[in-house]
């Protein structure tokens, strides 16, 4: 339904009061627009390049019927001097963006659109690019600003986040090309071998002097390495499981009662639900950490103030590498309290369990299952069997015989 003519404010109020739902015309292409439900708005439809548009202007209660004439004029006159006034807004929108921060805020969603795991890319920002030029103008970075951002990561000791925040600098600077906002990219002289050099597939797997070592500093310097992060590395040995799919787990995802961990298919990388079985000395360990959660939800509840509810993804790897005597975004570094102990990372941990399963004599593809690991070849498209008693044979005798080490 529509009308021509001046509307009045007493029949647009009218209009809204009996909830008269349709499209009445004011005039020189503005219409006042009441929907079955929500709130009414203004509306301008004009013509451009022989297409119809619509562009909503803004609400009734935002805009009064003088303010939406005279914008609706505004956008008129913009359309007579050859711009049609969606384009102008959309470049007004991008005339917002400024900052490198800016820049990030509208990169972000094409990342949401097109990765399974955006937040790891905006993690890496946040923490390792953004409090370098996260605030300066974006014409103003200049290549030797990105290069003190990658050197500083690099220092830290973390050379795959060093070339992870490369890449990341030349997509997100492209994305400036992309919107007419730079001329140049400042990241795109510098190669991998600029930052963490060529990855190569890690090996490292820590033996068990190097687990008593470990476990040993930690324990002591429970100042700087929390018992639930000690409790954490503990289940991490010897239940092999990925970082994310602890740090992130539910109480209401373990049966203490049956000794099982049925971690949900949305939390699994393989997407298919998976049965842990739990050694008495992990029960132990468990029951700790649901005292210590103090009837949080969460197995590892955020200890500060955060968005996310449960640990952090980097909060491992950090305090791993704090006991090394390197801590990110610190002038001061604190003392290295592993001696000659060569650094690791949280994954070397599920590598260690794959090794300790082999040592004792798992067969190969109970171990790959203990991992949640997708059989290979023929096996796994015909072998549909979890091996759930003999994995739980096998986690168990890990337990015991991890526990030994421990003490």
């Amino acid at each position: 339904m529509s009308t021509t003519g001046n509307l009045t404010v007493k029949e647009l109020d009218s209009k809204i009061k009996k909830e008269e739902a349709g499209r009445y015309a004011d005039g020189g292409g503005l219409y006042f627009v009441v929907p079955k439900s929500g709130s009414a708005y203004w509306m301008v439809r004009y013509t451009s390049n022989k297409k119809r548009k619509e562009m909503t202007l803004g609400k009734y209660s935002d805009l009064s019927l003088k303010d939406a004439r005279y914008e609706a004029a505004s956008k008129m006159k913009q359309l007579r001097e050859g711009l049609d006034p969606l384009l102008a807004k959309k470049r007004a929108e991008q005339e917002s963006i400024k900052t490198v921060d800016d820049l990030f805020e509208d990169w972000y969603p094409t990342l949401e659109a097109r990765l399974k795991h955006p937040k790891i890319p905006k993690r890496i920002y946040t923490k390792d690019i953004a409090p370098h030029i996260g605030e300066f103008k974006i014409d103003q970075v200049t290549a030797r600003d990105i290069r003190t951002t990658i050197e500083d990561i690099k220092a830290s000791g973390r050379l795959a986040i060093a070339n992870d925040a490369l890449g990341y600098c030349k997509q997100l600077f492209n994305h400036g090309i992309k919107l007419d906002l730079l001329a140049y990219n400042p990241a795109a002289a510098f190669t991998f071998k600029d930052a963490g050099g060529v990855e190569k597939s890690r090996e490292r797997a820590l033996s068990e002097e190097e687990l008593k070592q470990f476990f040993a500093t930690a324990k002591k310097h429970n100042d700087s390495f929390s018992r639930e992060n000690y409790l954490a590395c503990l289940l991490l040995v010897c239940l092999g499981v990925r970082k994310s799919e602890l740090c992130e787990a539910k109480w209401d995802e373990f049966d203490l009662e049956k000794e099982v961990w049925n971690l949900p298919a949305e939390r699994s990388k393989t997407n298919v639900g998976f049965t842990v079985p739990l050694a008495p000395e992990v029960l132990t360990w468990l029951e700790e950490l649901k005292v210590r959660a103090f009837g949080s939800e969460y197995a590892f509840p955020s200890r500060r103030t955060s968005k996310k509810p449960h640990m952090g993804a980097d909060t491992l790897n950090r305090a791993i590498t704090k006991l090394f005597g390197h801590e990110a975004g610190k002038k001061k570094q604190p003392p290295n309290l592993m001696g000659d102990m060569t650094h690791f990372t949280v994954h070397d941990l599920r590598r260690t369990c794959r090794t300790l399963l082999a040592q004792q004599g798992t067969p190969g593809h109970v171990a790959e299952r203990c991992l949640n690991h997708k059989l290979k070849g023929v096996e796994g498209i015909y072998n549909k069997h979890d091996y759930l008693d003999e994995r739980k044979e096998a986690l168990g005798k890990l337990a015991y015989y991890f526990n030994n080490i421990l003490n």
